[in-house]
């Protein structure tokens, strides 16, 4: 008897520990922050007491002690599987039905056909494109590529080295400006547009108005910038709607703080410019005299307190007050706890009754003045250097308007994703510090794929929310050789990026044709394109072909990889199983696979009507031979029963496998090529 109450504590113990390994929960206990450490060390714990216990045992009398305890075991696991379950039931409520692709374009550079590339080069010289550049055929290209949304990034008129006087703007002096055409979240005037991009500047707004109605035509919805932590150092609102007061017009400049001010102060210092800059690269011009006049001096964008901040500072900004004190304290009220479950509509009445800072009444207003203009929604620039409430005050007030709204913010602390979803509600944030890294570490030979499990389970209760990418106009080109070496060598990374996880994908203009960003342009340099000159983006611009966006200019493997890219997209907008359930089998196979090398990554995905298996070979060099093994419970899931079954490539219809499954485990024979991705999907 001893010795079979000893057996059925045993596999009591194991199914409990398998039951935590599937849930991610063993990966936490070497985490202290996260939820689940105490649930489950107190489980592991009593496990083991059992088993000793149980050991000891000398009678049937200590068998009811025996049932108790073991119930007390299970109760303990149901209670965390029971609020992860709430997480993912949550999540899964949520979810749309089908995946989102974000197209990012860099609006000035988009439409340029101009191929010279002169460093510091002016318009004239370098050439711009123009909101009329993106025609009913660029739309159409655009959304036959697999795209369901486009980031129109650089819209909001910012600053700009370049004379529009006659259109009543005034001149921006260069000694507070990052290159030539400027940075576009240097926002000078949230009302109007970039001069830069239109073919009549008096008639900029129209024309941006009309590319609205294009973009919808052609079954897309468009988002815009929002810069919200910081605003040009002379930023100056002439377009401001009937009854919309400028930021800093009313700000009591003789404090370094105040609720209502729209900026954080110096008082009695003037402002004085970074030591070490060259503005133009030392060009003449009758704005560069050394200073810039402003008394007293404000806080700079990245919170800089010094009257004469670093060159290495977001000089060309100032910092926009949101009623954080100066000693770090909110000057406001905080939501109540338990927030973080509550609607949007919930917390839109919260806020009504409540006094707040005038910075966030001026944001709403600009993001509500865009939305009635057509737009769909935003992304929100340096996201987390501005307080969650007022992201439940300004993304609430959108969603209960506008539910559809996508929500995309820019946070890189992971310790605060949670916050920023679901206090600040806000639909998306980049995954940039887990997912993106860990794949350019892995491409780099840096890393194995092991850590992507991980990574996964780190954020299940959150993963839709994570976007994902491997290209923007912040991070050095995926073709380029200081992230990837080769558009090639981005493929395996755009498969399991844009399959992996429920979440949208995004992929920046020109990255779908290898861009690799060599161009100097002047202020910006080499691996990424410049965001701060006039250029022109060569292989997207033969993509373009002279306007007529066809990439008839395009060579043989730029084609082959625009098709990847289409082919990747489009399986991803159409497939339900990646708004289902995921798993990963690599775990199975790293060890006890032969010819499973480290740099292969597998993992299952399903829904109802779709059953996916996805492996990809981030090697450059090796070919896999391997049977690839799916767990049992997988099968179980899937309802498979033993037999062989068909499966089906995804990508180019080529490959068709047989997965057989004996005894309840299935088994297919994969041989996989450098590089190489399959998405095989179960007939």
């Amino acid at each position: 008897m001893q010795i079979e109450i000893f057996s059925s504590l045993n596999n009591l113990g194991i199914k409990l520990i398998k039951l935590c390994e599937e849930q991610g929960y063993l990966r936490n206990i070497y985490k202290p922050t996260m939820n689940y450490l105490i649930p489950i060390k107190v489980v592991l714990a009593d496990v083991l007491k059992i088993i000793i216990f149980v050991n000891t045992l000398k009678c049937k009398s200590t068998m009811k002690q025996f049932f108790f305890i073991a119930a007390l075991v299970f109760s303990l696991h149901s209670g965390a599987q029971s609020h992860h379950n709430k997480s993912n039931t949550q999540k899964m409520k949520n979810t749309p039905s089908h995946k989102a692709v974000v197209y990012q374009v860099f609006t000035r550079l988009f439409g340029n056909t101009n191929t010279t590339n002169k460093p510091w080069g002016t318009i004239e010289e370098n050439g711009v494109g123009k909101f009329n550049d993106f025609t009913d055929k660029a739309l159409q290209e655009i959304k036959n590529l697999g795209v369901s949304h486009i980031w129109y990034t650089g819209v909001p008129h910012h600053a700009v080295i370049r004379d529009y006087t006659q259109y009543g703007i005034s001149n921006d002096d260069p000694e507070v400006v990052k290159g030539r055409a400027g940075s576009p979240y240097a926002v000078k005037d949230y009302y109007n547009v970039n001069p830069d991009l239109a073919v009549n500047p008096a008639n900029r707004l129209q024309e941006f108005e009309d590319l609205i109605a294009r973009t919808h035509k052609a079954g897309l919805k468009l988002i815009i910038d929002i810069v919200p932590n910081h605003v040009a150092r002379k930023y100056e609102g002439k377009n401001n709607p009937k009854g919309v007061r400028d930021f800093g017009a009313d700000d009591d400049v003789t404090v370094e703080y105040h609720k209502d001010n729209n900026f954080y102060y110096i008082p009695n210092t003037r402002f004085e410019l970074p030591d070490g800059i060259t503005p133009l690269n030392g060009e003449v011009n009758p704005l560069i005299d050394g200073k810039f006049e402003e008394f007293p001096a404000k806080w700079t964008g990245n919170g800089s307190r010094l009257a004469k901040p670093d060159k290495n500072d977001w000089y060309e900004t100032v910092k926009v007050n949101y009623g954080i004190r100066p000693d770090g304290t909110k000057d406001f009220a905080e939501l109540p706890a338990g927030f973080e479950t509550k609607s949007c509509q919930e917390h839109f009445d919260f806020w009504k009754d409540k006094e707040v800072p005038s910075s966030w009444k001026k944001f709403r207003a600009i993001a509500e003045y865009w939305l009635a203009k057509g737009v769909d929604g935003f992304r929100y620039d340096m996201a987390e250097m501005v307080p969650y409430e007022f992201w439940s005050y300004m993304n609430s007030a959108i969603k209960v308007k506008r539910s559809d709204a996508f929500l995309l913010a820019e946070v890189y602390n992971p310790k605060e994703y949670r916050n920023y979803i679901r206090l600040g509600k806000m639909d998306y944030l980049y995954d940039k510090v887990e997912l993106y890294d860990k794949l350019k570490e892995i491409v780099q030979g840096r890393s194995q794929t092991d850590p992507i499990t991980d990574i996964q389970k780190g954020l299940a209760d959150i993963e839709h929310h994570m976007l994902h990418f491997l290209d923007n106009h912040d991070e050095q080109r995926l073709a380029s050789p200081e992230f990837a070496g080769s558009a090639e060598k981005g493929k395996p990374l755009m498969v399991v990026s844009a399959t992996i996880s429920t979440s949208p994908t995004m992929i920046y203009f020109g990255q779908e044709v290898g861009e690799a960003g060599n161009e100097n342009g002047g202020f910006g340099t080499h691996s990424r394109t410049s965001i701060f000159d006039y250029v022109g983006v060569p292989n997207h611009q033969r993509w373009m072909n002279g306007g007529k966006f066809d990439g008839g200019q395009l060579s043989s493997s730029e084609k082959s990889l625009r098709d990847f890219y289409k082919r990747v997209l489009n399986f991803t907008l159409k497939s339900s199983a990646l708004m289902g359930e995921f798993q990963e089998i690599h775990g199975i196979n790293r060890y006890a696979t032969a010819g499973y090398y480290p740099e292969v990554y597998s993992f299952v995905r399903w829904s109802n009507a779709e059953k996916l298996i996805v492996v990809s070979n981030f090697s450059s060099v090796h070919t896999s031979h391997f049977e690839l093994k799916i767990p049992e419970d997988v099968i179980q899931k899937w309802h498979l029963k033993d037999g062989k079954y068909t499966i089906v490539d995804q990508l180019y219809q080529k490959s068709s496998l047989t997965l057989e499954v004996v005894h309840g485990q299935g088994k297919v024979q994969i041989a996989i090529e450098p590089l190489e991705s399959f998405i095989y999907q179960l007939k």
